[in-house]
């Protein structure tokens, strides 16, 4: 808070973000914005010659310590100690080496949530973030699941919200697309639950 009796508009969305998954049954996990490379990227299914890694994009402070330019690393560090089923939200700061610009900053913020448990589908994830869209955004809302590719999930997909301006006919704000884009989604990757010691044919 700024001041007395003021919430920062990040924080009251933030709030808002959590009680919706809370209510849905997530706890809240949290990690630390100076991370080791191991959990930022190697146990991300990231390898070392991904573009990812590039100081260009990363903040490192060493060549293993780095300013976390995700929250997935609580995802990591929440599967190496706690066994499934799991379900969290890991809202928190994250750093990347852009240049400032209308959509950019070197500082931002992130929620990642991570559901790890027996018989786990697409659907669930679809589902899930249905109801935290309309939740957030109103019961009109409709969502879009585009392909993509995150080397933490397989199957990947960036999701978009029908614009909660136009209603989804075009306007300023959506670009005249009728949809705006607000995460990337998937289906944790095999080889990150394997990395975490959780067997991949058991848990999704």
């Amino acid at each position: 808070t700024t001041r007395v009796g003021h919430v920062h508009p990040l924080t009251r969305v933030q709030r808002d973000m959590e009680e919706i998954f809370i209510g849905m049954g997530f706890s809240i996990a949290e990690g630390p914005e100076v991370e080791y490379d191991l959990y930022n990227f190697q146990k991300l299914n990231i390898p070392e010659n991904h573009p990812a890694r590039d100081t260009q994009d990363t903040f490192y402070i060493t060549e293993n310590i780095l300013l976390r330019s995700q929250t997935s690393p609580v995802q990591a560090r929440t599967m190496e100690v706690q066994k499934p089923p799991i379900r969290i939200i890991s809202p928190g700061r994250v750093y990347r080496s852009d240049a400032m610009d209308a959509t950019h900053s070197p500082l931002f913020h992130q929620m990642e949530g991570l559901v790890v448990d027996k018989g786990i589908t697409m659907g669930d994830l679809k589902g899930t973030l249905e109801t935290f869209a309309k939740t957030m955004f109103g019961e009109q809302t409709r969502i879009r699941f585009r392909p993509h590719h995150f080397p933490f999930t397989e199957p990947s997909a960036e999701v978009d919200v029908s614009c909660f301006v136009c209603g989804g006919k075009g306007c300023k704000l959506c670009k005249g697309e009728g949809w705006i884009e607000i995460l990337g989604s998937g289906m944790v990757h095999p080889n990150v639950l394997r990395g975490c010691n959780i067997d991949p044919d058991e848990y999704s």
